[in-house]
């Protein structure tokens, strides 16, 4: 009984095994067959996949044709900023005690990728577009050339965009403002691209495209200088007002001196022949002295920070020198309509094929 319930278990086994292989057979045959439908169907259609074939590439060709041609400007510059710990150490104590910061520790305002985005902000994006450049001789703004290439006005009906004006030297109105902010915010995604060539480098490219040359350059040149003046404006702003405040305290300190002094000898001068007996006349001749010589030791206490501060100022100025910078002609960039026109009619096919795959399988489904 117990072979035979092993021999019956086997033949089981074996059935079970049998029909899989028979259904998996049948499945691969059923994709075959239906592969080969799907084949004969798309064939059939052959004169609508070259109809559309021949549309996209017409389609891409004249895509190619009627897009403008990019410009592109680049300016590459390294940045060097001073290092903190060096050079000045043995001044670091002096100047502590003469209540001058020579720079012993660095905020890091523009570090890492920070300056980046100081060229993507607002401000500095607005101040480049509204400088005066030279237009074929004509002096105008930045920002009306931009209106031009993209014909701004043209394509307004408000008459106060078409006649909008940034010429105001005051603060600009409600308008004015709104429309800046849209045209920087398409400066800083279609025209303006800035990165670091190597992260372990400090060399900084900037970048803008344009459909115009001129405005290309002219704008890369602007949104350089006027950032880099910012950077540095910006760096050393705490020396500039401390060299500034320590040498209006020298000079005043000089011209009280040179008053001491001259009132020491116009005293001297009224007394000529000065009675020995006479002490009192003496007063006048030795304040003067006095005053003179404690002016006299202010004043190079003064001198000391002065040249303290000049250090610092030196010290804390960056470096920015540019490496390239954009010269007419600019690198153009064009889209090949024969290259863009194959890959128009290859994209036409794909999609072609796509739907009619899409119609046969509904087709199937119904049926």
């Amino acid at each position: 009984m117990l072979i035979s319930a092993i021999m019956i278990e086997k033949s089981v086994k074996t059935d079970i095994v049998s029909e899989q292989k028979i259904s998996t057979e049948l499945t691969f045959q059923e994709f075959i067959i239906r592969v080969k439908k799907i084949t004969r169907y798309i064939t059939s259609k052959w004169k609508i996949i070259v109809l559309m074939f021949i549309a996209g590439t017409v389609a891409g060709g004249l895509y190619a044709f009627y897009k403008p041609a990019k410009y592109t400007a680049a300016t590459t510059f390294v940045l060097e900023d001073a290092n903190s710990s060096s050079g000045l150490s043995q001044y670091a104590g002096i100047a502590s005690m003469m209540g001058v910061d020579v720079g012993g520790n660095s905020n890091g305002i523009f570090q890492g990728d920070n300056i980046i985005e100081l060229y993507k902000s607002r401000n500095m994006i607005q101040r480049a577009l509204l400088t005066e450049i030279n237009n074929y001789g004509k002096k105008e703004l930045l920002i009306y050339k931009y209106l031009t290439i993209t014909k701004f006005r043209e394509h307004q009906t408000r008459k106060e965009l078409k006649n909008i004006d940034f010429r105001s030297e005051k603060s600009f109105a409600r308008l004015q403002d709104s429309v800046l902010g849209t045209i920087v915010q398409d400066i800083k995604t279609n025209y303006l691209a800035v990165s670091k060539l190597d992260k372990k480098l400090s060399i900084i490219q900037v970048v803008v495209t344009s459909p115009e040359e001129t405005f290309a350059k002219q704008f890369c040149d602007q949104i350089v200088e006027t950032v880099n003046d910012f950077y540095v404006q910006t760096k050393t702003k705490k020396s500039m007002e401390n060299l500034s405040i320590i040498q209006h305290q020298t000079d005043s300190v000089k011209n009280v001196l040179n008053g001491f002094l001259h009132q020491s000898v116009a005293a001297a001068d009224a007394t000529p022949n000065l009675n020995p007996t006479r002490l009192i006349l003496r007063l006048p001749v030795q304040k003067s002295q006095f005053n003179a010589e404690a002016n006299k030791a202010i004043l190079t206490q003064l001198v000391q920070n002065l040249e303290l501060a000049k250090i610092t100022l030196r010290k804390e100025t960056p470096l920015i020198q540019v490496i390239d910078q954009p010269i007419l002609p600019l690198p153009k960039e064009k889209l090949g309509r024969l290259r863009t026109g194959v890959a128009g009619g290859l994209f036409a096919v794909f999609v072609t094929v796509f739907v009619l795959l899409i119609k046969w399988l509904f087709d199937s489904l119904v049926a």
